[in-house]
């Protein structure tokens, strides 16, 4: 990987944190989840005056994409509620790329070497103790860390489609920016039968995480899909998952969340896995 895309990455990285802790900081998270989806739509228009429309090859995993992502968001949105960011992000971040190497070994026929398979170890282990960590209420909870994993499988499930679709349509920006679109229909469609009055108050209360969240995550999320089309899927997810230790500061001295030794381990832990993985080949 050279070491533009491997720049790339880590900005796409820390956009992501960024964003996240938007929606975890908020009162309201299924507003803030919302305004992050919406918002991709006005920096995807204009996207597509600047680049062609993706090849139809793609036009299948676009629309695949669409129940990946809706299913990302959903149990992102209800991990934040349950859960804190230092606990949910890593969990979630830690598996993807756990579960983007297993496929690739049982589905695709990646052969991997020792390195390959310390660095899947050194992440499960990181996950494993991630889900025992304690609230700030002194209980283990359990039920954020699970959802949290069903999160990472939705990460792990989009970026491998979103990898190969990105590279049929033979644009990206263009891949994603018609995604980023149909995703915030579906999204609408979606919060219209179980929150609507999300949509309602949005205009009114929901301006700073539409323009910045929402543009911050469509930014970091582009980034990724080029970095798909240039380097090994596997690699590009495992690198950006160094989002992890963003979240951690992000989550310990703006969200105020407590710190703890256990929480500092097991990102560290599961950093280490990601970055092994990220030199493994």
């Amino acid at each position: 990987m050279s070491i533009t895309i491997f720049c790339i990455v880590i900005f796409a990285a820390l956009l992501h944190a960024v964003w996240n802790s938007i929606v975890k900081g908020g009162k309201d998270k299924g507003l803030n989840m919302t305004g992050v989806v919406l918002g991709h739509v006005p920096i995807a228009l204009l996207s597509l005056l600047f680049v062609p429309a993706p090849a139809p090859e793609s036009w299948p995993y676009i629309v695949l994409s669409l129940f990946f992502h809706a299913g990302y968001q959903l149990f992102l949105l209800q991990s934040y509620r349950v859960g804190d960011l230092t606990q949910v992000y890593p969990i979630a971040r830690g598996t993807a790329p756990l579960l983007v190497a297993i496929v690739s070994i049982l589905f695709l026929g990646v052969v991997l070497r020792p390195i390959d398979q310390l660095a899947i170890l050194v992440i499960a282990v990181g996950i494993l103790s991630l889900s025992i960590v304690r609230q700030q209420d002194g209980l283990r909870n359990v039920n954020a860390a699970w959802l949290a994993f069903f999160t990472g499988c939705f990460i792990a499930a989009y970026s491998l489609n979103d990898g190969i679709g990105a590279r049929l349509a033979g644009t990206a920006i263009g891949f994603y920016a018609w995604l980023g679109i149909a995703n915030a229909i579906v999204w609408v469609i979606i919060m219209s039968f179980i929150n609507p009055n999300v949509l309602k108050i949005l205009p009114r209360q929901g301006k700073r995480v539409f323009f910045i969240g929402g543009s911050a995550s469509f930014i970091a999320y582009t980034l990724v899909v080029w970095a798909f089309t240039q380097a090994p899927i596997a690699l590009v997810t495992a690198l950006r998952e160094t989002s992890i230790i963003f979240a951690l500061l992000i989550g310990t001295f703006f969200l105020r969340e407590k710190l703890n030794l256990a929480k500092v381990f097991s990102t560290m832990v599961t950093l280490l896995g990601a970055i092994l993985m990220r030199f493994s080949k």
